[in-house]
């Protein structure tokens, strides 16, 4: 496993993200059962997770987690670059009866913006978004556009 993750990995960076939960076992059946994220290492206190190749770790807190009011200000998920892999995902979590905060949908729909999303909430409140994009440029592109997400038009 660790040769297959040297060579297909380590020649791009990788993103990081730590989230906070409350169990550990709740987290590996949303995460992998559920999403099919790759088991990492784990101790009774975090667990490490692959999610399309970038690294997530779940770490535990006795901390009450409450849910924020809305996708905003915080989310995280991927971008896919295929819509049937973006549709396959789609299909997984209707299948293993994940959690939707928002059902699929297209944003934009016609314009260089459109891009297909659907929003997970895990066990402990934290909100996944997956994307397909119509038009690749737009993921970091289409810069004379203002709109961003659900809100009106966003200025930068």
């Amino acid at each position: 496993m660790s040769v297959v993750f040297v060579d297909r990995y380590m020649n791009q960076p990788l993103f990081h993200l730590a989230f906070p939960v409350n169990n550990i076992p709740q987290t590996k059946e949303f995460y992998v059962d559920g999403l099919g994220c790759e088991m990492g290492r784990e101790s009774p206190h975090s667990i490490i997770l692959g999610l399309g190749g970038h690294q997530l770790v779940a770490h535990v807190t006795d901390e009450p987690l409450q849910p924020q009011n809305g996708i905003y200000p915080r989310h995280f998920g991927l971008i896919f670059t295929s819509e049937v892999e973006w549709e396959n995902l789609l299909e997984r979590a209707q299948q293993k009866h994940l959690a939707f905060y928002q059902q699929p949908k297209r944003r934009f729909p016609g314009l260089p913006l459109e891009h297909r999303t659907f929003f997970l909430q895990d066990p402990f409140s934290n909100l996944l978004e997956f994307k397909f994009y119509c038009h690749p440029e737009a993921i970091f592109g289409q810069r004379e556009f203002t709109a961003i997400g659900d809100r009106a038009a966003v200025s930068s």
